[in-house]
């Protein structure tokens, strides 16, 4: 089951999102990186602020009733980027390592998909980590292509994203 994450979930939120960002990239930065991006993206603030962004949406994904992952989209001024006309982006996708396995990913991955066609984007984008070729052959099995790239801040270390786009009308 996928359900929207409202205001009194901002907790829970940031729980998840930190541990899914660690159990992700903790083998490429260091306590100290991830603290300081933990508290630029994951705080209860900054997270509460992007609930209550009207161009911004979150999603828990269930499994067995419990939360085991999240996904974030945006569009109009809410995107992280401005390269693309009409654009929808999926900003976040995560899935916590014990549920991985199970197409959780996958579902939450079409439910972005869904909504960006039902809502008539003529795109749907992403960033991915350079070195994630995992997300990366991902994505691509889905049509994704790289058209361009940005920086990506963990802490004060910089990553480079892909930044990779699907035609949906």
């Amino acid at each position: 089951m996928i359900r929207k994450v409202e205001m009194a979930d901002v907790e829970v939120l940031a729980k998840i999102a930190k541990q899914t960002f660690r159990e992700t990239f903790a083998h490429d930065n260091t306590e100290e990186q991830l603290q300081e991006y933990f508290e630029e993206a994951y705080s209860l603030r900054v997270l509460s602020s992007e609930l209550e962004n009207p161009e911004s949406e979150t999603y828990f994904i269930m499994h067995e009733e419990e939360i085991a992952g999240f996904l974030k989209v945006n569009w109009g001024s809410a995107q992280t980027e401005r390269e693309l006309e009409d654009a929808f982006e999926i900003q976040r996708l995560y899935v916590l390592q014990k549920f991985q396995g199970f197409g959780l990913g996958k579902q939450l991955f079409e439910f972005a998909l869904e909504l960006a066609t039902k809502n008539s984007f003529s795109w749907a984008w992403l960033g991915v980590w350079e070195h994630n070729t995992k997300a990366q052959a991902f994505y691509n099995r889905y049509g994704f292509e790289k058209f361009s790239q940005h920086h990506f801040m963990v802490g004060q270390k910089v990553d480079t994203d892909w930044l990779l786009r699907k035609k949906l009308r």
